[in-house]
C-alpha cells in the first residue's frame, strides 16, 4: 500500500511537471503566428489523435462508454480544459501573466472545498497548511509582489474562473476514474474540448498561418508531452489518492515552468521566487509525509 501511494504521488508530480514545460511549445507556436486560442485548439486536436492512436494499438474496447456517463467528459473537456484555458488567456490579455498565474492556482482551494462535499474528503489541518504554503509559494513564484499591477473586477472574476475551471478536472476526473480507464477519460476529455474550441478558434479563417515541418513538430510535441503524457500520469495518480492532495501536488507546475525559463531562456529568478519554489516543494513533501503517517496508523489499527 505504501508503495502504491508513493507511486501515485510520483505520477501526479510527473504529470504536473510535464504541464510545466508547455511554455516551450506555446512560445514556439506563438512566434509562428498562432493566437492563444488557436494553440489551445491545436493542443486538443493533437492530443485527441495521439490518444486515439494509442488506444487503437493497445485496446480499441477502451473507446466504449455509456451515453449516460457523457457528462463526466463534458465536465473534463468543456467545463475544465476549454473553460479554464479561455479564462486563463483572457486574464493574461486583460491584466498580466503574473496575476493570471496566481489566480489560476487558486484551483487547490476550490478542489478542497468541492472534494469535501462530493467525495466527503476530510479538511485536515495538514491539507489546509499545505494549501496555504502552495498559495504563498505560487504568489512568490509569479513575481506578483515585484509588479505594480492593477486588477479590474472583471479580470479578477475571470481569473478566478480559470482557477475554478482548472479545479474541475480533478473533480470530474476522479468521478470518471471510478468507472473508466485513464486512456478512456483522456481521449474523451480532448474530444469534447476539440469540439468546443473548433468554432471559436478561428483556425480555418487564418490564411497567414504556415504549417511547416517546425510547426508540425511543435504541435506534435505540444500534444504529446505536456498533454497526452501529462494527463495520463496525472489521471493515473488521481485514481489512487484524494483529489485535494493531487491538486496541491500539481502546483509544482509553476516551479517547473520557472526553472525551464531559467535554464532554456536565461530568464532571471529572484531570491523571492526561489523562496516561493521552496514553499511549493515543502507543501508537496508535507502531503507525502501525511500519506505515510496515515498508512502507518491504518496498519497499526488493523493489527488491533
Amino acid at each position: 500500500m505504501a508503495y502504491q501511494t508513493k507511486l501515485a504521488l510520483l505520477y501526479v508530480a510527473i504529470g504536473a511537471s510535464l504541464w510545466g514545460i508547455i511554455g516551450f511549445f506555446v512560445k514556439e507556436l506563438s512566434l509562428a503566428g498562432f493566437t492563444s486560442l488557436q494553440i489551445v485548439f491545436l493542443r486538443a486536436i493533437s492530443a485527441f489523435l495521439l490518444f486515439l492512436l494509442w488506444i487503437v494499438i493497445k485496446d480499441p474496447a477502451l473507446l466504449k462508454i455509456s451515453l449516460k456517463d457523457t457528462w463526466y467528459f463534458l465536465g473534463t473537456g468543456i467545463l475544465s480544459v476549454s473553460f479554464f484555458n479561455w479564462c486563463y488567456f483572457t486574464t493574461i490579455q486583460t491584466s498580466s501573466l503574473a496575476i493570471a498565474a496566481i489566480l489560476l492556482y487558486t484551483a487547490p482551494a476550490f478542489v478542497l472545498v468541492i472534494s469535501s462535499i462530493v467525495f466527503k474528503e476530510k479538511l485536515t489541518h495538514q491539507k489546509l497548511l499545505a494549501l496555504i504554503a502552495t498559495f504563498i509559494g505560487c504568489t512568490l513564484v509569479s513575481g506578483l509582489f515585484s509588479s505594480k499591477l492593477e486588477l479590474s473586477i472583471t479580470s479578477l472574476l475571470i481569473g478566478l474562473g480559470a482557477g475554478f475551471g482548472y479545479s474541475l478536472y480533478s473533480i470530474f476526473g476522479k468521478l470518471a476514474s471510478r468507472k473508466y480507464e485513464t486512456l478512456t477519460i483522456s481521449i474523451y476529455t480532448f474530444f469534447f474540448a476539440m469540439l468546443a474550441l473548433f468554432p471559436i478558434s478561428g483556425i480555418t479563417s487564418a490564411n497567414t498561418l504556415v504549417f511547416n515541418s517546425s510547426v508540425l513538430l511543435n504541435i506534435v510535441g505540444l500534444g504529446l508531452f505536456p498533454t497526452v503524457f501529462a494527463y495520463w500520469f496525472y489521471t493515473q495518480g488521481l485514481k489512487q489518492m484524494d483529489a485535494s492532495k493531487a491538486a496541491i501536488i500539481s502546483t509544482i507546475e509553476p516551479v517547473v515552468a520557472t526553472l525551464m525559463g531559467l535554464i532554456l531562456y536565461k530568464e532571471a529568478v529572484s531570491f523571492v521566487q526561489i523562496i516561493g519554489i521552496l514553499f511549493v516543494l515543502g507543501a508537496v513533501l508535507m502531503i507525502q509525509e501525511r500519506n505515510e503517517k496515515d498508512i502507518q496508523t491504518s496498519i497499526v489499527q488493523n493489527r488491533h
